[in-house]
């Protein structure tokens, strides 16, 4: 494992899109789901990645109640206008949500597809976008008529390219057989490895790539994770099961054999965790979910990580496939999941 100094590298996110910043920047947790954040410091952290060459923004129109857009749209405003140019914007929409912050399913019909981007064009301040996908699959509704409502958005110009996300292999290729796919969101870690069985298959066969969330499993495997962190108000993880109990406990023993793999390499475990995905193929774009601007340079620091075949035996071994304690939702949102079924 060596460390290089190199400019962010670009990658073919899928065979139907432009290349993109090998890490991407999740700004959901900005916004919501993970307790009150910093607007001043989003922002930066924003800058920050943008300065750095990262090119790619996932949020979706439900993060914060439209919050998440309004806020990179501030963000991109104020941005050098090279920066801002080059930025490229990935939205999820269609889920359905309540005052209180609930989620109450997901609407994937054509006309609320054009719906959702009206106002996702509005809040971004902008008159495309450039990957637009639907949450999570509409049992309801058909992928087709889904996707379809989405080319025809591509065909006016409000869209640049078609995205999915948690979608299984069938859906994947009945999605692909209606309009080109730039890239299908997952989750993907060395604790979340279910998509290697059909999904990622799937996915390069019909040259879709990968925009792997959840890395980190939502701050789990970063290194940064304590057995006795209490949480904050409104921070989703007090309800995940890998968060909870002996749940806990288990996956950090995990974090703590690859801390000391990690340690021996002189990186962070994080950045291991990072560079692990971005080993597992080309296709793959990791998002990290940063709020802050140290915990993007820890992130883009895994770009200067190269793991060698003996390096990625030893992180197999530390951390070997499904050594993970509890599921990666709660079971009312595993059933929500069109890849877990």
């Amino acid at each position: 494992m060596t460390t290089t100094q190199r400019p962010v590298p670009t990658r073919p996110l899928g065979t139907s899109s432009p290349a993109v910043s090998a890490l991407g920047l999740g700004c959901m947790g900005m916004s919501a789901l993970y307790g009150e954040s910093d607007r001043a410091e989003s922002i930066a952290t924003i800058h920050a990645a943008l300065d750095a060459g990262v090119t790619l923004l996932d949020t979706g129109d439900f993060y914060g109640m439209g919050h998440n857009e309004l806020l990179i749209a501030e963000a991109l405003r104020s941005a050098p206008a090279a920066a801002r140019e080059q930025a490229l914007t990935s939205v999820k929409f269609g889920a359905l949500r309540t005052v209180e912050g609930g989620f109450t399913g997901y609407d994937g019909r054509p006309a609320a597809v054009k719906n959702f981007a009206a106002y996702s064009l509005q809040r971004l301040g902008t008159d495309h976008i450039d990957i637009y996908r639907i949450a999570r699959v509409d049992p309801d509704v058909p992928i087709e008529e889904t996707v379809g409502a989405i080319a025809e958005l591509v065909e006016a110009g409000h869209v640049r390219h078609i995205g999915l996300s948690e979608v299984g292999a069938d859906t994947l290729r009945r999605a692909a057989a209606v309009a080109p796919i730039a890239d299908l969101q997952i989750e993907y870690s060395l604790i979340s490895r279910s998509i290697e069985e059909k999904i990622l298959p799937a996915a390069r066969d019909l040259g879709i790539g990968i925009t792997a969330y959840g890395v980190l499993s939502r701050g789990l495997i970063s290194g940064h994770f304590t057995r006795d962190r209490e949480l904050a108000p409104g921070d989703f993880r007090g309800m995940s099961p890998r968060f909870q109990g002996e749940n806990l406990g288990r996956n950090l023993d995990l974090v703590d054999r690859l801390r000391a793999l990690a340690e021996t390499k002189g990186v962070t475990v994080a950045q291991t965790a990072i560079a692990w995905v971005l080993a597992q193929g080309a296709d793959i774009v990791p998002l990290v979910g940063a709020r802050r601007r140290d915990r993007l340079a820890e992130a883009l620091g895994a770009l200067d990580v190269t793991l060698d075949a003996a390096d990625l035996a030893a992180i197999e071994e530390a951390v070997p496939a499904g050594a993970a304690a509890g599921e990666r939702y709660p079971a009312a949102q595993m059933a929500h999941l069109d890849s877990e079924h």
